[in-house]
């Protein structure tokens, strides 16, 4: 690639100052919905078994594809992304005050139902912050802007994680939760006051063109087998890595870890270098390109795997623990810019929604469906020998880096 701009150039312009607040308003309505709710319905007297059905109020994030070409068909006042976005803004900031209306033992399924709306105005969100990021960056700035992007996601949950359980012990649930709503403030914000991108193709004519021309252009552009090879990608890369955190917590209590030990060293140990790992993958994109990013940080991210399984054999040691943990987020932080980038770089600037929405929800998949299989295949295997199956499971979508991200290939920009 020539002309590149510098890596200052790229750190030191108003768009990456966009993508922080672009992820922190999508982070904060999910982690008020998967950590701050079952501790407040806990807190409340709920059982587990109720909180643990909580989970699906989560579906919303792996269906958004469904309503996604809305965005890209219709134009609210303020503009295709812009006005969507005010809209979806508008709705969280007013709905997440409404769970201190209701009790928990009283109104059980009311609070059920609103979590359900708030989940569908997170999602559609998202499908819009995706869009319009994708649609701001400059192809060098992808994996930098999709990095700080997820990592200002990822602080945000220190909101509804932290500050808002803390507040808890000092003011009613109301004002806990009318506090925290108000966080999306920064995000209406930033949405008045950044301009629409332009769009030198127009918009889907119709709302059937909307939902088809998506599929047929991707189709089309890539060819079928090349097409079905990306959409396997998608759904491979990270398959590996999603089944081996998925019982992260009860591997570490087999392990002879205590609550406080996994709450000092899991969270902290992984929290800050996911963010670091992020930041550094992105600012190394600029340099290595997006394919030979999503190889090498493919590596980290599976070598990462390993880790757990030598934490396996040796047992209780908390130097290992946070090593390890380390490790692992460090290559989860790499491999999701990489990974977050190329999808972005997959999709058409036409129907950036639906196309992301549909990218993002297949791989979500994995999260889903396969990590549900990971307990019975721990009880069968043993936790060393799972942990080597995620490492081998990881090597196809590695593979398919030959065909949809070869190391010397360099990727078109999509017009």
């Amino acid at each position: 690639m020539t002309n590149n701009p510098t890596i200052r150039q790229v750190l030191l312009n108003k768009r990456m100052l966009i993508c922080i607040f672009t992820g922190f308003s999508s982070g904060l309505p999910l982690y008020i919905l998967i950590a701050l709710l079952p501790a407040w319905l806990r807190s409340e007297g709920v059982d587990l078994k109720a909180i643990g059905l909580f989970a699906l109020i989560q579906l919303p994030f792996t269906w958004k594809f469904l309503w996604a070409p809305l965005f890209d068909r219709y134009i609210p006042p303020l503009g295709r992304r812009r006005g969507w976005l005010l809209i979806s803004q508008l709705a969280l900031i007013l709905s997440i005050p409404c769970f201190g209306l209701w009790h928990p033992l009283q109104d059980l399924w009311a609070i059920a139902y609103l979590a359900c709306l708030i989940a569908f105005f997170s999602a559609s969100q998202d499908i819009v912050l995706d869009a319009y990021r994708r649609e701001l960056l400059l192809d060098v700035e992808l994996g930098l802007g999709s990095a700080i992007h997820v990592n200002a996601y990822k602080i945000a949950s220190l909101i509804p994680g932290s500050l808002s359980l803390i507040l808890a012990d000092h003011l009613p649930w109301s004002g806990v939760f009318f506090i925290t709503a108000l966080f999306m403030l920064p995000g209406i914000v930033m949405t008045l006051c950044i301009s629409e991108p332009q769009l030198k193709n127009g918009t889907p004519k119709t709302l059937k063109a909307a939902i088809v021309e998506p599929f047929h252009e991707f189709l089309s552009r890539n060819g079928v087998q090349s097409a079905l090879l990306i959409l396997a990608f998608i759904f491979l890369y990270k398959l590996g890595d999603s089944m081996a955190t998925a019982l992260a917590t009860p591997f570490y209590l087999d392990m002879g870890f205590s609550k406080t030990e996994i709450g000092l060293v899991a969270k902290n140990a992984g929290l800050w270098p996911s963010v670091i790992g992020g930041l550094l993958g992105g600012i190394w994109m600029i340099k290595l390109g997006i394919n030979r990013a999503l190889w090498l940080f493919g590596i980290v991210q599976m070598l990462a795997i390993l880790g757990f399984a030598w934490l396996a054999t040796i047992g209780h040691n908390l130097p290992v623990l946070a090593l390890v943990i380390s490790i692992e987020a460090l290559g989860v932080g790499l491999g999701t810019a990489a990974f977050v980038a190329f999808i972005a770089h997959t999709t058409h600037p036409l129907y950036t929604a639906t196309q992301f929405a549909l990218f993002t929800s297949l791989a979500a998949v994995p999260r889903t469906f396969a990590n549900a299989a990971t307990g019975y295949l721990v009880d069968w295997l043993g936790w060393e020998a799972f942990f080597l199956l995620c490492f081998v499971v990881a090597i196809p979508g590695m593979l398919l880096l030959f065909k949809v991200a070869p190391w010397n290939g360099e990727q078109q920009p999509v017009d």
